[in-house]
């Protein structure tokens, strides 16, 4: 099995480290992180299913798909949280942090390229992306303080629901949530209250951490091993997926 650095206190959990992997991956992280894929992919589906006209839904309304979309972004941000706690673990060099900070951040300028072409008025100015270079950067200072995340996780949830200011309808200050009307956009996930979670995600993974994952044990033994896959490419498919999905529809529908 892969191996990762002891600390002490902590034994090998051998049962959820991936074979040949980097010390941080987690078997049982990447099929969630999978699962969450699988998840948002069924969900873009049925969007172009309705672009298409395929059928008829209110994604900016109906309380099903807000509530679906919610769940999925929770999944992924709260994922993106423990992330930072299993990378400080294995003690991630500062060089590999920024690296996978600036890939991630540019693959979300060609996710707002790309949506300004399909969507001009409504293209992707601050979605899923962005939010997690910002608040990836903003809480790792939280990383091995796990009550101060919790803390500020759920502060900045309950100001990022219940305050809402004229201030931050300006187009330049989306970015930050607490507006009182969403912008016009295709994603929108701003730093309030969307941060909270990605701070509550490094108070749960350090909760993982001290048990060595045993909660997890049993999603390791039982994942399928192209959910794992999917988890550790997350990335690549969250960019390739929509391109796949309209070409595909393009083809197949009159």
């Amino acid at each position: 099995m892969g191996r990762r650095r002891k600390h002490p206190g902590h034994t090998q959990p051998h049962a959820i480290v991936a074979t040949g992997s980097p010390a941080s991956r987690i078997v049982a992280i990447d099929a969630l992180r999978g699962a969450a894929i699988c998840a948002m992919i069924a969900y873009h589906f049925s969007f172009d299913l309705n672009w298409f006209g395929v059928f008829r839904a209110d994604f900016n309304r109906d309380a099903l798909w807000l509530s679906l979309r919610a769940i999925i972004v929770t999944a992924f941000l709260l994922l993106v949280g423990i992330s930072l706690v299993l990378a400080h673990r294995a003690r991630i060099s500062r060089h590999r942090y920024w690296r996978r900070i600036a890939l991630i951040a540019g693959c979300a300028l060609l996710v707002t390229a790309g949506s300004y072409f399909m969507f001009p008025r409504s293209f992707i100015s601050f979605g899923i992306l962005h939010c997690i270079v910002i608040a990836s950067i903003l809480a790792w200072p939280l990383v091995g303080r796990p009550v101060g995340a919790l803390l500020v996780g759920i502060g900045v949830i309950a100001i990022g629901t219940q305050v809402q200011l004229p201030l931050f309808d300006a187009p330049w200050l989306n970015w930050v949530g607490l507006m009182t009307h969403k912008p016009a956009t295709e994603d929108y996930v701003p730093l309030f209250p969307w941060l909270g979670v990605v701070c509550i995600g490094i108070a749960v993974g350090a909760w993982l951490d001290a048990r060595d994952y045993r909660p997890l044990h049993g999603i390791a033994r039982r994942a399928p091993s192209w959910l794992n896959w999917l988890g550790r490419h997350s990335l690549l498919v969250y960019m390739v997926h929509q391109p796949l999905l309209i070409g595909l529809l393009r083809v197949l529908l009159p």
